[in-house]
């Protein structure tokens, strides 16, 4: 679909928020955790042959630490299945995947977002799915979550979970969370502090809170005429606070956030399991403040995708089922924070939840190639006006023109 609409009418349903990258490094198999009762998966078929999976969870994060337990009792379900799993930098993993399946190779399967399954369906790199989507229904996977992962009315992958960015606080240093712009600029103003990641995605959600869409239905862009200005002059307004801190490292500002030198931080459902290991009980997550709208960060889709050359796709479906089974989807989401894409797992944690909640009038990311041109002239736009000074009027007009110029 090519419209950039808002997502309010899924508020019904949960969604969810990038991975963070690691080293291109084999995982060594852990000891599964119940190898005396093996999960099964809902592939009655189960996991055959072998299997080589990818995935771009960071070094030592709660997610791939949540990735090798499920392998682990994977492996431990079917022995005589043979399942290898590596781990791609995330900055890496989209094109690498593209130049092995190009020539042919490339893994069975491997877990990403949905950043790029429009352009790797249309470069002809992911097996059709389809034949599953009854399954996928049996087995209470949110509609939301299949569109997702589909183009065209074709399934292209096995949805695993939703993500979006969020507001995480420090309960000990902000005692309410800001609802609206103002009050985070208040907040800011009184001493607290704020470290924000100097991305178009991170920001993306600002967009909308002050009544700007970036595209319309014929994929130009119209963010210079619907109110993208005001978004930049508020990103501007920020950069101009002392207890503000834009970084283009994530790196630095997750650490900044860790250890408590800022207050709060925008960013998504990945960093959850680490922060709240550095924060412990004083962490808690909001939706982003909005100001003449909700704010609406750019929600997608994660999942396990097959690549077309697989020479054993019913084995990769097989392992992406049971890795999204009820049973692993616990694992998920209560050791790494995932957002389900189920609708039959309870979320207790209120972190998650908070996660679920902001998701709710979140933009779902779609899937035209007009949006590949968004990244480059729109990150250009926010380090022009918040590194350089520019006029946000001026800058976003030329980062439509430029966009559109690059667009058929």
């Amino acid at each position: 679909m090519k419209r950039f609409v808002s997502f309010v009418a899924l508020t019904t349903l949960l969604a969810l928020l990038l991975v963070a990258c690691g080293g291109q490094t084999a995982t060594p198999p852990p000891a599964p955790t119940e190898p005396s009762a093996p999960t099964t998966p809902e592939d009655p078929s189960g996991v055959t042959g072998t299997v080589t999976l990818w995935h771009a969870y960071g070094t030592g994060s709660a997610e791939e630490e949540a990735i090798n337990t499920l392998v682990a009792n994977a492996r431990a379900a079917y022995p005589d299945a043979t399942i290898n799993m590596l781990q791609i930098p995330f900055d890496q993993i989209f094109n690498k995947f593209q130049n092995e399946v190009t020539s042919g190779a490339g893994p069975d399967m491997f877990i990403a977002p949905n950043d790029s399954l429009g352009d790797q369906i249309r470069a002809g790199l992911l097996a059709d799915l389809t034949e599953y989507v009854p399954m996928l229904e049996a087995e209470n996977v949110s509609p939301t979550a299949i569109q997702g992962m589909s183009l065209n009315g074709q399934l292209y992958a096995i949805p695993e979970s939703f993500k979006a960015v969020a507001l995480y606080y420090n309960t000990s240093k902000v005692a309410t969370p800001p609802t609206t712009t103002d009050e985070l600029l208040a907040l800011v103003r009184n001493g607290n502090t704020l470290v924000l990641n100097q991305s178009a995605y991170h920001n993306f959600g600002w967009m909308q809170a002050f009544g700007a869409e970036l595209m319309d239905a014929d994929g130009r862009c119209v963010a210079d005429t619907t109110g993208g200005d005001t978004w930049l002059a508020f990103l501007q307004e920020l950069k101009a606070e002392p207890n503000v801190t834009f970084s283009t490292d994530g790196g630095q500002a997750d650490s900044l956030f860790k250890e408590g030198r800022a207050d709060m931080t925008i960013n998504g459902p990945w960093a959850l399991g680490d922060y709240r290991t550095a924060l412990g009980d004083d962490l808690a997550v909001a939706a982003m403040p909005g100001a003449t709208n909700p704010a609406g960060p750019m929600t997608g889709v994660d999942g396990f995708y097959v690549n077309i050359n697989s020479a054993n796709i019913s084995g990769a479906v097989a392992l992406a089922m049971f890795l999204t089974s009820a049973e692993s989807m616990d694992v998920y989401v209560n050791q790494a924070g995932h957002v389900p894409a189920r609708t039959d797992i309870a979320i207790e944690s209120p972190l998650v939840q908070g996660f679920a909640d902001a998701a709710q009038t979140g933009v779902p990311r779609p899937q035209v190639p007009e949006l590949s041109n968004f990244w480059g002239p729109f990150g250009d736009a926010i380090t022009k006006v918040l590194d350089g000074g520019a006029a946000p009027d001026a800058s976003i007009t030329e980062a439509c023109a430029t966009m559109n110029a690059a667009n058929p």
